[in-house]
C-alpha cells in the first residue's frame, strides 16, 4: 500500500508503516497521532538569510503534542563547522531529554515541506534508528489538509527543548546527564568525511551528487558563507534537491524520482554519496534515492562549506 498517497485509517497499527517508505502522508500521521509510540519533532530550520526563527515559529503553530528538535544545537560542539553531527554519547544525551526512546516511532516534519526534516532523518538512522520518517509535505500539507495546530507550546515542550540543549553541552564538557532512553548503534557507512570524498575524486567508488544549486555548483553565484571558494568536488554532478519534490514540496514518486538521476548520468545501481552546502539538502536526496530502494546512500557531513574553506582540496568549476 502506498502510504503517501492515502489516509490510513486509525485502526491500523503503526506496524503497518514500512521503513522501506521514506516518508508518511500527513492523513496517516492524523490518523495515528495519538499512538503512545509515535513521536513527532519540529525539525524546522532555515538559511541564516531567511532570517526567521524556527523555535519561534514552533511556539506559534506546530502539529499537536510535536517536540521542537533544534538543528544547529543538536550537534558537534568540537567544531566551527555548521550543525555536524554530534557524538554517539551527545545524540543519545539530547533525544533521551526530549524524551525519544528506541521503542518509537519518530516522525519529523519541518515549515517548509521538506527541507530540513530529512536531516533529522538521516541522523536518527546514522545512529541505528530506522523507524524514522519524515512528513511529506511538512507542516504546510498538513495546514492545507485542514489539520489542527497548536500555538503557545507547553511549557514542558520548551523545557524539553532547552535540556536537550543543556544535556549536548554537558556531554561535551565532560558532566553527567541525566537518564538515557536512547541507546544509539552508530551505523558508519552512511556519513563520510573529508577524507573519503579526496578519495573517491581519484578513485571514483561512489558517483557524487552535489543538491546545491546549478549556479553555486558551477562557480557563477558566490556562496552564502564568507570565506568559502564557489565550484564543486572535480567529477561530482548537480541535482538540485528540489528536483525531489513536485511543487506542494512533496517527495515525488518512484519512476520521476528515476528520471531525474538518470537526466545527470546517475546509475541508481550503482554507489552514490551526497553532498550541498552544509550537510541539510544532501539527506534531500539521500531521501529520494531511499524511495529508489538505495538505503545505504552516505551523506558528506562537512559538505561544500568544508570543502571549500580548504586551501588544498580541489575544485572544479563549470
Amino acid at each position: 500500500m502506498d502510504f503517501t498517497r492515502v489516509g490510513i485509517k486509525a485502526s491500523f497499527s503503526t506496524d503497518s508503516v514500512s521503513t522501506k517508505e521514506p516518508v508518511v502522508s500527513v492523513d496517516w500521521l492524523h490518523s495515528n497521532l495519538k499512538e503512545p509510540d509515535v513521536k513527532v519533532l519540529d525539525a524546522s530550520w532555515y538559511m541564516p538569510d531567511e532570517k526567521r526563527n524556527p523555535l519561534q515559529e514552533y511556539q506559534v503553530a506546530h502539529i499537536p503534542g510535536a517536540l521542537f528538535f533544534d538543528v544547529d544545537g543538536i550537534s558537534d560542539r568540537t567544531t566551527n563547522l555548521p550543525h555536524m553531527l554530534p557524538s554517539e554519547e551527545a545524540f543519545a544525551a539530547a533525544v533521551s531529554a526530549l524524551g525519544v526512546m528506541n521503542k518509537d516511532d519518530i516522525v519529523v516534519y519541518d515549515g517548509k515541506g521538506i527541507f530540513s526534516a530529512a536531516r533529522v532523518w538521516w541522523m536518527f538512522r546514522v545512529f541505528g534508528h530506522d523507524r524514522v520518517w519524515v512528513l511529506d509535505g511538512g507542516l504546510p500539507r498538513w495546514r492545507a489538509s485542514g489539520y489542527d495546530v497548536e500555538s503557545s507550546a507547553s511549557s514542558d515542550a520548551i523545557l524539553k527543548a532547552s535540556a536537550a540543549s543543556e544535556a549536548i553541552e554537558k556531554v561535551y564538557n565532560g558532566q553527567p546527564v541525566g537518564p538515557i532512553t536512547f541507546q544509539t548503534k552508530f551505523q558508519p557507512h552512511l556519513v563520510w568525511t573529508l577524507e573519503q570524498v579526496k578519495k573517491n575524486v581519484d578513485g571514483k567508488t561512489h558517483q557524487h551528487i552535489d543538491a546545491r544549486s546549478k549556479a553555486r555548483f558551477d562557480g557563477a553565484a558566490p556562496e552564502p558563507r564568507k570565506g568559502i571558494r564557489s565550484g564543486h568536488v572535480p567529477g561530482s554532478k548537480c541535482i538540485p534537491f528540489a528536483q525531489m519534490l513536485d511543487s506542494s514540496q512533496t517527495l515525488l514518486p518512484v519512476e520521476e524520482l528515476k528520471k531525474k538521476f538518470d537526466q545527470e548520468g546517475i546509475s541508481v545501481d550503482g554507489s552514490v554519496v551526497t553532498s550541498c552546502g552544509t550537510g541539510v539538502t544532501a539527506c534531500i536526496l539521500a531521501l529520494g534515492l531511499h524511495r529508489l530502494g538505495k538505503a545505504d546512500v552516505p551523506v558528506y557531513d562537512g559538505s561544500w562549506t568544508e570543502w571549500g574553506a580548504q586551501s588544498d582540496t580541489p575544485v572544479s568549476t563549470s
